[in-house]
């Protein structure tokens, strides 16, 4: 038996490597010029194959014709520094498609240079992103609808949490919208709002310059504290515009100036 010594200068056994890596977890595939020569049980799973009938091909068989140039010279540097972590589509041994990360490094299978390859299955990752993406897009929507109250005004409700982006699509999407749909006066309602910067709060108050040039009034309700502090940071200017506590509160301002004006 092999022994080494750990850092407390006592005899130990020395690790069997080979073990290691057989039942690692993840799977692992090492190749040299082409041509795998090991795979360890995890990969057997993964590829829904056995050692016999996977060891002896080419590494490049698991991957799209599109992307078969640069995996060929990515391993072709890896012999000589580890690659960086990559993202790929690849097939398994029954043609089923599945979302990876891969990582490849230089090792010696004796005398021969070699590629050491971990696969991670990143297909659950990627659904749940996408799943993420379809709901940003479909709040992203909602949250740009103009909700008619009376003849000439709506109320936009701001919901969730809004980065930059979609700050700028709704600078870009609310102006157009108040026009097609002869909107007079816009009620901004900052109320279901909780996470708002002060560059997100500069897109924000931008919709409110906009819709003046255009003569659309607008009124502001639900303001946060914090809200109106990253208002003040980035300089917006509300002398002209009123800003009410609730949307009920700004419907009455509006009540209450018709009256005045028919009063005249």
């Amino acid at each position: 038996m092999n022994l080494g010594v750990n850092s407390m200068g006592e005899s130990v056994s020395a690790i069997d490597y080979k073990q290691v890596i057989e039942y690692a977890l993840e799977p692992l595939i090492i190749h040299s010029q082409l041509k795998i020569i090991y795979i360890n049980h995890a990969a057997e799973l993964f590829f829904r194959a056995s050692k016999e009938e996977i060891i002896g091909a080419s590494p490049l068989d698991i991957f799209k014709e599109s992307s078969k140039l640069a995996i060929e010279k990515r391993i072709d540097s890896a012999y000589e520094q580890p690659a960086k972590v990559i993202e790929e589509t690849i097939y398994r041994m029954d043609g089923t498609a599945v979302e990876v990360e891969l990582y490849c490094h230089p090792v010696l299978m004796g005398d021969t240079k070699a590629i050491q390859t971990y696969v991670r299955d990143i297909s659950d990752r990627r659904a749940f992103e996408k799943k993420q993406k379809e709901m940003s897009r479909q709040i992203n929507e909602l949250s740009s609808t103009l909700v008619p109250l009376l003849d000439g005004i709506a109320v936009l409700p701001l919901i969730g949490s809004i980065d930059e982006e979609r700050a700028q699509q709704l600078l870009d999407a609310v102006p157009l919208k108040v026009q097609k749909q002869n909107v007079e006066c816009l009620i901004l309602d900052f109320s279901g709002i909780y996470n708002l910067n002060s560059l997100v709060a500069e897109y924000i108050f931008k919709i409110n310059e906009v819709l003046s040039l255009l003569g659309v009034r607008t009124i502001l309700t639900g303001l946060r504290p914090e809200t109106a502090l990253a208002a003040l940071e980035i300089g917006a200017n509300f002398d002209s515009t009123p800003t009410v506590s609730t949307v009920k509160d700004a419907l009455r301002l509006l009540g209450v100036e018709h009256q005045e004006q028919l009063a005249t």
